[in-house]
């Protein structure tokens, strides 16, 4: 069917999503272009928009991810029907995981073929309905508008999530009358002075209180507030592995990571304290370990956006349902006691992670330590999952969360690349890392022809330990060493891959050469491939074991 031409005070559907857009401030989307969707990329020839073709949607969707958490804005990705709808979904899954705002844009059949099982049918709606904060099928090409308008404000209203709207072919082709565009009310933040004011009577009888930061303080522009709190109360404080460089790199009362693989120091101080305030942060299981052994002592304030987490792992004694920004502001600021802070800067002293030098292979923890150092705190690192990345938490240093781009809540493998790319994207004057494994970067290895294609100087620094990591570690620990398919021995050589796609590198497997590489990694102009090689048998080092308190740490 030949695509409608509007008439005379009409455009198309396909080209008010392009106009919806732009009154939404987007510069720069994610997609992969198929049959159910070319209308849409058909009003996107003349657009002003940037679109990046990716080379797989699962790699467009976790683009859009990098750049959200970069910027703090909406990442937008556009897929077709069928198969390009159902790739996004680990994406989609990615956000909701990790609250990140999310708008993602299907093609759908015509609405009359719909339930005929056309070719690239799919359900979407109701696949993308455990995995998003909203989904809408556009059914009346006149509520396009508005439900792309719905859309984006859902997705970075609240609790922050991502949000699918399925377009059909034929209402992407429809002609729809041009509408003025109404004015968005006003923001209005709610204070709860009642739950602020039974906060300040646990604040002003607390001995030893901890501040327990999570990745919502940056998500909520808070990092100012958060910061001059401390400051002002001189409370100690933990972070989550989103939160990491919330508190900044300055406050001298920053003990870290805590959970499975943070600091015994801050796991300690956590066993030890009186009060939690807990801001932007979810009492997620890879944090508390075993629940009911988790702050035993700890009355808690537990501030977030969200009130279904209120009570939902650990009750709240002061639940503060609200904007972390505002929260910070109104919340009573009572100085800490002398003692509890040399007490937590013991354990800071004592029980930091340490990075030796090995003297004839090349220890990953201390080789991003030395990265960290040369790089500085401008520079913004991208992570993969596994070993790598709990190494890169442990190990690196970060003055803000946005410098920090790794999959949380999901654990998503082949996350670290195509975040790296929306990123770079985002705010192409950072020095921006890639940090991941030899597993993790064959998930979106084909995102490497996006990063030629773009022209884009993402350093990436693959650690190659042949093997699954962190899956072995486990299977040494708790498998009796029963090593089941983890074995990655028969990796390609990644520098003849680099290489094909105009990227140049080195490879590494002695510690004498590190120094150098590093250098000319980080003063490469365009994107550079460092190749290290590292032992199997490292762990990720120290460990909570499955159903153990914090306070029983495995070291190595």
């Amino acid at each position: 069917m030949n695509q409608a031409r509007p008439v005379e005070d009409s455009i198309t559907g396909a080209q008010a999503l392009v106009e919806c857009l732009q009154d939404q401030g987007v510069q720069t989307l994610f997609g992969y272009p198929g049959g159910a969707i070319m209308p849409i990329y058909d009003a996107l020839y003349e657009a002003e928009l940037t679109h990046v073709l990716c080379r797989h949607e699962q790699g467009a969707a976790l683009a859009a991810i990098g750049h959200a958490r970069a910027t703090n804005g909406v990442g937008v990705v556009m897929a077709t029907s069928g198969p390009g709808a159902t790739n996004l979904i680990t994406g989609l899954a990615d956000a909701m995981m990790d609250s990140i705002p999310i708008v993602a844009i299907t093609g759908q059949v015509a609405r009359a073929a719909m339930g005929t099982d056309a070719f690239q049918e799919i359900d979407v709606l109701g696949l993308s309905l455990a995995c998003t904060k909203h989904s809408y099928l556009v059914e009346d090409p006149e509520d396009l508008p508005r439900i792309i308008e719905e859309a984006f404000a859902l997705a970075k209203s609240g609790k922050p999530g991502p949000v699918l709207v399925d377009i059909p072919k034929d209402v992407q082709q429809a002609a729809i009358s041009r509408k003025p565009k109404a004015k968005a009310a006003p923001k209005t933040t709610q204070v709860d002075f009642a739950a602020l004011n039974r906060a300040e009577t646990l604040l002003r009888t607390a001995q030893r209180p901890i501040a327990y930061i999570g990745g919502g303080v940056g998500m909520g522009d808070a990092i100012d507030e958060l910061r001059d709190y401390l400051a002002s109360t001189g409370m100690p404080a933990v972070e989550t592995l989103k939160g990491l460089g919330s508190c900044g790199l300055d406050y001298p009362y920053n003990l870290g990571m805590l959970g499975m693989h943070g600091s015994r120091g801050a796991n300690m101080a956590v066993q030890d304290c009186d009060l939690l305030l807990v801001v932007g942060a979810r009492f997620d299981d890879r944090v508390t370990g075993k629940l009911d052994e988790f702050a035993p002592k700890a009355r808690v304030i537990h501030v977030d956006i969200d009130a279904a987490e209120m009570g939902k792992r650990r009750h709240a004694d002061v639940p503060l349902a609200m904007d972390a920004k505002a929260a910070l502001k109104h919340l009573a600021r009572v100085p800490v006691g002398n003692d509890w802070q040399r007490h937590c800067a013991t354990y800071k002293a004592e029980h930091s992670f340490t990075a030796p030098r090995a003297p004839d292979h090349i220890h990953a923890p201390w080789l991003l330590s030395q990265l960290s150092q040369k790089a500085g705190r401008d520079a913004r690192v991208c992570c993969d999952v596994g070993q790598h990345q709990m190494w890169v938490a442990q190990h690196m240093q970060f003055d803000h969360p946005s410098r920090h781009i790794s999959s949380g809540g999901l654990g998503t493998m082949g996350f670290g690349l195509p975040s790296a790319i929306g990123a770079k994207l985002a705010c192409p004057g950072t020095e921006t890392i890639l940090v991941t494994g030899d597993g993790s970067i064959m998930m979106n290895i084909q995102e490497l022809a996006t990063i030629k294609r773009m022209n884009l100087a993402v350093k990436i620094l693959l650690l190659d330990n042949q093997r699954l990591g962190m899956v072995r570690q486990w299977q040494t620990l708790f498998f009796e060493g029963r090593h089941s398919e983890v074995d990655l021995s028969d990796n390609p050589d990644f520098l003849t891959i680099a290489s094909a796609f105009g990227i140049q590198g080195e490879r590494l497997c002695h510690p004498d050469q590190v120094d150098g590489a590093l250098d000319r990694f980080l003063a490469a102009k365009g994107s550079y491939f460092l190749h290290v090689a590292i032992p199997s048998e490292d762990g990720v080092w120290p460990l909570v074991p499955p159903g153990k308190g914090n306070h029983q740490m495995m070291e190595a």
